[in-house]
C-alpha cells in the first residue's frame, strides 16, 4: 500500500523531493525487514525510477547501492551504464560488477570513467590491460598510483609506448620501487627521444650533435638501470636491449670498464647463443684463442677485440669497488688502462674506437672530479665551526665552577646560609681555576669525613649565640669571619616528632633536617683537633681508637692549588 502511494506521489514531486523519497525507498529495501510482497514492490518502484528524467533521483540510488553486496544486481548493471555523473559511484565501488562487465565499460566509457574503473580497491590483470591498452593518459595515471592494480609487464611496456611522453606519467612511474627493469629501460629511451626532439626542435643542438648526446646519456642509464636488476631480470633485460637495437659493441664496453660484467656476459650469451656457464668460462680463459673466438662468434667487430682484452685484464688486476666513488674512481683507471693499449698498437685498430674511449676517459675524470667536489663539500658540513667553541668555553667553565661551589653539602647541618657574595670577593683576585680546584678538593675530601666520622644523634635545638666563644673544643664554636659557616648537632627525634612537609614550621629555615657527629669548626689561624673518647668503636675496632684524621683547612686547600 505504502509503495503504490508512493508511486502515486512520485510523478508530480519535484525532483529533490523525488530523489531523497528514492534514497529512502532503497535504504528501506536494503536493511528493512520488508515481506516478500513489498519487496518486490519496492523493486519494481525502483526499476521504475531509473527511467526518471532527473540524475538526481538516478544519482541517489547509485550512492546507497554502490558498496552494497546485496543490492539489486539488475539495477546495479542498468546504473553502471548510465551517464558519468550517476555511475561513477557504481563503477568505483560496487563488488557486484564482473570483470567481463568492467572490461566493455572501460573500451566504450569516457575518460571519467575509465578513472573511476582504475580507482578501484581491486583491479585485476584483465582491467588493467583493457585501461593500459585504450584507457586515456588520466586513467593510466591513476591505474599507476592505486597500489591494489595487478599490472602485468606487457601492460607496464603498453603505458610506456602509449604514454611515455607524458613527464607525469613517467615520474609516477619512475618513483616505484618495484617497476621492472625492462619498463625504466623504455621510460629512459622515451625521456631520450623526448629531449632530443625538444632540443633540435629549439635549434640549441644540431639534429647529429644532439643524437650522440642522447646516445651517450642513453647507454649511461642503461648501465646503471642494469647495474641495480636482480639475476632474474638479467635475460629480459638483455633481449629487450637487442630488440630495440641498444645493444651495440659500444655499450658492452661502457658496461665492463665501470666494473659491470654481468651485463657482458647476457650479452654474451645473447649474441652466442651459448650457456651462461660456457661463456663465463670461456672469458676467464684468455691464455689462447677462446675469448677471440667468442666475440667472433658473437658478431662483435674484430677491432674491439683488444679493447676488449685489455678491459678484462684491467678488471682482473684493479678489482671491483662497489661504492659510488669507487667505481668512478676504477673507471678512469680502466679507461686509462685501455687506451693505453689501444693508442699503443694503433694498426689494429679504428678511428671511432679512439674517439669512443677518448670520450669515455673524459667523461670519467669529469664523474670523479664531481664526487671528489662533493665529498670536500659534504667533510666541510661536518666539520665543527671551531671559531665559536673559545666563547662557549668560558660560559661552560663558569657555569661549572658555579655548580661546584654552590652545590648543596649533604648530610652537614647548616646553622645559617653561607654568604656567596663574600666567596665571590674573595676569589676576585684569583684566577678562576683556583677556585675550580677549591671546589674539587672540597667534593673529594667530603667522602673521606663522612667515613671516618661516626655519626652519633643529638638533638640540640638551635640557638643563635652572639658572643664568640675561644674554646676550640667548645660544641657551639662559631665559625671565624670570612665564611659565615656554624655547624651545630642535634639528636633525631622519632619519626612522628620530625619536622615534615605538611606542617611547616617557622624555623625550618634555619634548621637543616641532617645528622652529623658532633665536631668542631676551628679559626682560619687555629689547628683542628677532635675530641673522639666519646666516640662508639666501630666493627672490628678497638675500644681505644688513635684520634680522627685533621681535614684539611681552606688555607691549605688554596695553598695547595
Amino acid at each position: 500500500m505504502i509503495v503504490r502511494q508512493f508511486l502515486s506521489w512520485v510523478r508530480t514531486a519535484p525532483a529533490g523531493e523525488r530523489a531523497e523519497a528514492t534514497r529512502a525507498l532503497a535504504r528501506a529495501w536494503l536493511i528493512s525487514d520488508l515481506s516478500d510482497d513489498d519487496r518486490a514492490a519496492a523493486e519494481g518502484g525502483l526499476l521504475l525510477l531509473l527511467d526518471d528524467p532527473s540524475p538526481l533521483v538516478r544519482r541517489a540510488m547509485a550512492d546507497v547501492f554502490a558498496r552494497s553486496v546485496n543490492a539489486p544486481p539488475a539495477i546495479v548493471r542498468a546504473l553502471s551504464v548510465d551517464q558519468p555523473s550517476v555511475a561513477i559511484p557504481i563503477l568505483e565501488h560496487s563488488p557486484l560488477l564482473i570483470d567481463a562487465d568492467i572490461v566493455d565499460i572501460v573500451a566504450t566509457g569516457s575518460c571519467e570513467v575509465q578513472c573511476a574503473v582504475a580507482r578501484r580497491v581491486r583491479v585485476p590483470v584483465p582491467v588493467c590491460a583493457a585501461i593500459a591498452e585504450v584507457g586515456s593518459a588520466a586513467a593510466a595515471l591513476e591505474l599507476i598510483e592505486n597500489p591494489g592494480a595487478d599490472l602485468a609487464r606487457a601492460s607496464w611496456d603498453r603505458i610506456v609506448e602509449r604514454h611515455g611522453h607524458v613527464p607525469v606519467i613517467r615520474e609516477a612511474m619512475l618513483a616505484l620501487d618495484g617497476l621492472p627493469a625492462v619498463t625504466r629501460l623504455a621510460l629512459a629511451a622515451k625521456l631520450s627521444d623526448s629531449l632530443a626532439r625538444f632540443v633540435v626542435t629549439r635549434d640549441w643542438l644540431g639534429a647529429e650533435r644532439a643524437g650522440r648526446a642522447v646516445s651517450d646519456a642513453r647507454d649511461r642509464s642503461i648501465v646503471d638501470i642494469v647495474a641495480g636488476a636482480r639475476e632474474d631480470e638479467m635475460t629480459c633485460l638483455v633481449a629487450h636491449l637487442r630488440a630495440s637495437g641498444q645493444l651495440t659493441a659500444g655499450l658492452m664496453l661502457r658496461a665492463l670498464l665501470s666494473g659491470n660484467r654481468d651485463l657482458f656476459h647476457h650479452a654474451l650469451v645473447d649474441l652466442s647463443g651459448l650457456p651462461l656457464g660456457r661463456v663465463t668460462a670461456l672469458v676467464h680463459d684468455r691464455g689462447g684463442a677462446s675469448l677471440p673466438a667468442l666475440l667472433t662468434r658473437a658478431g662483435l667487430p674484430e677491432s674491439t677485440f683488444s679493447a676488449f682484452c685489455a678491459a678484462l685484464e684491467a678488471h682482473d688486476e684493479i678489482g671491483f669497488v662497489a661504492t659510488v666513488g669507487g667505481v668512478t674512481r676504477l673507471r678512469r683507471r680502466m679507461v686509462e688502462r685501455v687506451l693505453t693499449v689501444c693508442e699503443a698498437a694503433s694498426a689494429g685498430i679504428s678511428q671511432p674506437l679512439l674517439i669512443l674511449l677518448r670520450r669515455f676517459a673524459t667523461e670519467s675524470a669529469r664523474d670523479e672530479a664531481r664526487v671528489f667536489c662533493d665529498e670536500l663539500v659534504a667533510e666541510a658540513a661536518r666539520a665543527p665551526m671551531i671559531e665559536e667553541v673559545p666563547a662557549c668555553e668560558q660560559a661552560l667553565r663558569d657555569l661549572e665552577v658555579c655548580e661546584e661551589v654552590y652545590e648543596p653539602v649533604p648530610a652537614m647541618a647548616l646553622s645559617g646560609e653561607v654568604d656567596i657574595s663574600s666567596l665571590e670577593e674573595d676569589a676576585s683576585d684569583q684566577d678562576a681555576g683556583v677556585v675550580y680546584r677549591f671546589g674539587e678538593g672540597v667534593k673529594a675530601s667530603r667522602p673521606r669525613f663522612l667515613d671516618r666520622l661516626a655519626l652519633k644523634p643529638r638533638f640540640a635545638e638551635y640557638e643563635p649565640r652572639d658572643a664568640e666563644l675561644d674554646d676550640a673544643t667548645s660544641l657551639d664554636a662559631e665559625p671565624y669571619q670570612g665564611l659565615p659557616y656554624q655547624a651545630i648537632s642535634y639528636q633525631a627525634l622519632p619519626h612522628e616528632a620530625l619536622p615534615c612537609e605538611d606542617e611547616p614550621c617557622e624555623d625550618w629555615p634555619y634548621i637543616v633536617s641532617s645528622c652529623e657527629p658532633e665536631r668542631v669548626e676551628p679559626r682560619f689561624d687555629e689547628s683542628a683537633s677532635y675530641d673522639s673518647s666519646d666516640r662508639e668503636p666501630g666493627f672490628g675496632e678497638p675500644g681505644n681508637a688513635p684520634p680522627a684524621y685533621r681535614e684539611p683547612l681552606l688555607s691549605d686547600l688554596l695553598a695547595a692549588a
